[in-house]
């Protein structure tokens, strides 16, 4: 029997849903660019279907899995996009049936050999393998200091799975030939109160109120605010992206 997969966004899935910064297109424009063929692919770890939406419009079709009901729950995309509860290391699909495996920022929850095994079960040959992520929020210089304050707080209380997104999966052994990535880089034009709905849709931040019975973002928040000034006005924050691209041998 397969170990319990490592839940820690379930209990946050509506605000997981809603507080997420969305990827750049030119991610998706540069994964079009690299898959031989456009029929199937498959977004394991597909939360609620953040990126599903993106990759349906370069895609015939998505099936998009993550093991959590609660997030699947949250999940939407277009019709050409089915979502199902499944583990990231076994799907539904045939043996050699999709033309792409996409993994957005949920990589490092996966069982890696076991997944790993099921990419090469499922792709074709010339298939690719993409998965990336996106480090730390970096915030203007005038909002850093009462912002670290608040990781600060919530750094003890990660999983250790997130050591692999600060090291951009570098460690992380992938099977296939490698395909080079292009530098890109996540950005999102956010109010206060949507930068806060961020924090609060941490696993981190979840964690801490089970330990300590109170909202650190909610503690934070008037310093926070001081800082920004109007909760209204928009700034421009930003996220380090990593991608890396494999492809299975013809």
């Amino acid at each position: 029997m397969s170990a319990p997969f490592p839940d820690h966004f379930s209990a946050v899935a509506a605000q997981y849903a809603n507080a997420r910064p969305e990827y750049p297109r030119a991610l998706f424009d540069w994964i079009a660019s690299v898959v031989p063929q456009r029929g199937l692919a498959w977004e394991p770890g597909c939360g609620s279907g953040q990126a599903t939406r993106d990759l349906a419009t370069i895609f015939d079709h998505v099936h998009a899995t993550d093991p959590s009901a609660a997030q699947i729950a949250q999940a939407h995309g277009p019709s050409n996009a089915t979502f199902a509860v499944e583990p990231g290391e076994r799907c539904a699909l045939g043996d050699a049936s999709v033309d792409a495996i996409c993994v957005a920022q949920a990589l490092h929850w996966f069982d890696l050999s076991r997944f790993f095994a099921e990419c090469a079960r499922v792709l074709k040959p010339d298939g690719v393998l993409l998965a990336w992520g996106y480090r730390d929020i970096i915030v203007p210089d005038d909002i850093a200091q009462a912002v670290h304050a608040f990781q600060e707080v919530v750094e003890p209380y990660w999983p250790p799975e997130r050591d692999f997104i600060d090291e951009a999966y570098a460690s992380f052994e992938f099977p296939f030939a490698p395909i080079a990535p292009p530098q890109l880089e996540l950005t999102a034009e956010w109010t206060l109160p949507r930068m806060l709905g961020y924090f609060s849709s941490y696993s981190a931040t979840k964690r801490y109120i089970d330990a300590h019975g109170h909202d650190p973002v909610a503690a934070h928040a008037d310093a926070i605010r001081a800082a920004w000034g109007d909760p209204s006005r928009v700034r421009t924050l930003r996220w380090p992206l990593f991608v890396h691209a494999r492809r299975k041998e013809s």
